[in-house]
């Protein structure tokens, strides 16, 4: 959580001298695609810690584009809440890889929530606020930073990049918890899962706390004054529509069989950057 957000936080700490520059104009525009592309490819990848650093990927370039449109503040706020559920996620991806016998391959993994109950559990409550779902952490800097891009006097590129990566988000995390939890266990020639780490359990459980309740405790501690957001029902409620759109989007996706994903991977190209 340190060394990949470093730039993040080394621009966040000179933004007073960068804020009003060119730089800045192209800096949103990069990382808008950055988001954009790291949501697609999530999409198409099967490797389980491949999916998560794109999803981190995305979170990143979500953090840049908030950050060179002048609020360093969100940027920040973004930063924090997402290196909880973050963490969370990578813990407990590290522990099912483990416990596979270091397969990454999602299409291998299966009913995991069946044999590894309580690092499920973590697993999807941070994914969940990854996704933003309403009053985890992820949603409170989420929701502010897309009502901030709602608000302010920008073209529609950049707000349909916006939203899309958040749908995309939804997407991949509905499509992993199928690979994961839903279908049955893909490996049984190895078949040697052991019971749950309760070592790992202990401190996944301390992040677990820290994904619930850290939003709203971090967003009560940093904003002195807080922000005056006056939005129309529909655009007020538009973080709520791409989540539940993206649902749906994976749930179909995640539900096709042979002849329909072969369709599916017909648009592997376009997203084989």
């Amino acid at each position: 959580s340190t060394l990949v957000t470093a730039g993040v936080y080394l621009l966040i700490r000179f933004n007073m001298m960068l804020v009003d520059m060119f730089f800045f104009k192209f800096l949103l525009l990069l990382s808008g695609l950055t988001m954009f592309m790291a949501g697609i490819s999530a999409n198409y990848e099967f490797d389980l810690k491949k999916i998560i650093a794109l999803s981190t990927l995305s979170q990143l370039g979500l953090m840049m584009s908030i950050l060179s449109m002048g609020m360093p503040d969100l940027a920040f706020f973004h930063l924090l809440t997402h290196a909880m559920f973050k963490a969370l996620l990578f813990m407990c991806a590290g522990v099912v890889i483990h416990m596979m016998n270091d397969i990454q391959d999602i299409r291998y993994m299966g009913g995991i929530s069946f044999y590894i109950p309580l690092t499920s559990l973590c697993l999807n409550i941070s994914n969940l606020a990854l996704c933003g779902l309403p009053f985890l952490a992820g949603f409170y800097s989420k929701d502010l930073i897309l009502e901030m891009v709602s608000m302010s006097n920008l073209n529609l590129m950049i707000f349909f990049l916006y939203y899309f990566s958040t749908g995309l988000t939804m997407f991949y995390t509905i499509r992993l918890l199928f690979y994961l939890m839903i279908n049955d266990y893909n490996l049984m020639v190895i078949y040697n899962l052991y019971d749950e780490d309760y070592i790992m359990v202990k401190s996944m459980f301390m992040l677990l706390f820290m994904s619930l309740v850290a939003g709203s405790f971090l967003s009560w501690m940093i904003f002195s004054y807080p922000y005056m957001i006056y939005l129309p029902l529909n655009l007020k409620m538009m973080v709520i529509y791409v989540m539940l759109f993206g649902l749906l989007m994976g749930y179909l996706v995640s539900n096709m069989k042979i002849y329909s994903i072969n369709k599916f991977l017909m648009t592997y190209n376009l997203s084989n950057f």
